[in-house]
């Protein structure tokens, strides 16, 4: 199966994946799922045969690139989708001049999931809408 990674400005199908996957899916309240970075980041959408399947959040801060936000739907997980979005990520952030490493926050059951894409835990596991979280990081 194939699919399509690219920047978008409008944020009605990122927003539509969202909203099922941490919202109804994982249970995430609303108020915390929202919130002002969106307008500041860069949004990458997935698509298998122009549907929408899957998305990721970019942010740089300072010399650290964000990779937030990673959402695939239930019927493309396992299909490489979501490794290809963190790897467009990575991509996207170190083609800008400054980032030296990028770091995210995972999920504790993904933590092995972002290992094999050279991710390591930076930090102690923490709680983040209900759901336990570590910080990892990826030098570039």
């Amino acid at each position: 199966m194939t699919w399509k990674i690219e920047t978008v400005r409008d944020l009605t199908d990122v927003h539509a994946l969202r909203r099922a996957v941490f919202i109804q899916e994982q249970g995430i309240p609303e108020a915390e799922e929202w919130d002002d970075l969106d307008t500041s980041a860069q949004h990458l959408l997935a698509t298998v045969a122009g549907a929408p399947a899957g998305t990721a959040r970019l942010l740089t801060e300072g010399a650290t690139g964000r990779i937030g936000r990673i959402c695939v739907v239930p019927a493309q997980r396992g299909t490489g989708l979501g490794a290809a979005l963190v790897r467009a990520g990575i991509d996207r952030l170190s083609a800008h001049s400054g980032p030296e490493a990028i770091r995210l926050g995972a999920q504790t059951h993904a933590i092995g999931f972002y290992e094999k894409l050279g991710f390591r835990v930076c930090g102690p596991e923490y709680d983040d809408a209900g759901i336990p979280h570590c910080p990892m990081e990826r030098p570039l």
